[in-house]
């Protein structure tokens, strides 16, 4: 069992039914998933793009992503109904609580004059979404062997009913906050 679920279990649990008086422990917020999503805009162009993005998304999250297609066209920018315009990786269980442990432990602290991650990324029902503007920023990928710099965004998914409960999970999980 990784360390962040026996965390969950022995701590986090326990402080949020004392903390919000929940009486069954069924009731206590907990993690359902994490969404990595890469935006590929240039695979219109470049189907090699969304390989490389593909291969970067396999060495970070350990998982085969899947293909997100395009919902209209946009003559404007050469968009088809149907083309592929990004890639996304859902991870539950024991995958999941390794990769949310990995990118609060490693991830977060190499990154350059880091002073927490926004409080205000909530989306009102409990999840957290960050986005990196790199993928560098993750130990397994290799700097010299990218083609170019895209950006993702993390979104972690919870049971929690309110962003409060959600950030407090979070917060007690190890997730570090900025303090504005």
């Amino acid at each position: 069992m990784s360390a962040l679920r026996e965390r969950y279990k022995k701590e986090v649990a326990p402080a949020m039914m004392k903390l919000y008086g929940y009486k069954n422990m069924m009731r206590v917020p907990c993690l359902e998933k994490v969404v990595i999503n890469i935006g590929v805009g240039e695979a219109i162009l470049n189907a090699k793009a969304l390989e490389a993005a593909q291969s970067d998304l396999v060495a970070i999250s350990g998982q085969r992503p899947v293909i997100t297609r395009a919902k209209k066209s946009i003559a404007a920018f050469h968009l088809r109904e149907g083309m592929p315009i990004g890639l996304k990786v859902t991870m539950r269980g024991k995958r999941m609580y390794e990769f949310l442990f990995k990118l609060i432990n490693i991830v977060l602290p190499r990154i350059r004059e880091f002073q927490g991650v926004p409080l205000g990324s909530f989306d009102g029902w409990g999840n957290y979404t960050l986005g990196f503007k790199e993928q560098t920023v993750f130990p397994e990928i290799d700097y010299d062997k990218i083609d170019k710099p895209k950006g993702l965004e993390v979104s972690v998914v919870t049971t929690a009913r309110r962003d409060e409960e959600g950030r407090e999970l979070l917060k007690l999980l190890g997730m570090p906050f900025s303090k504005d």
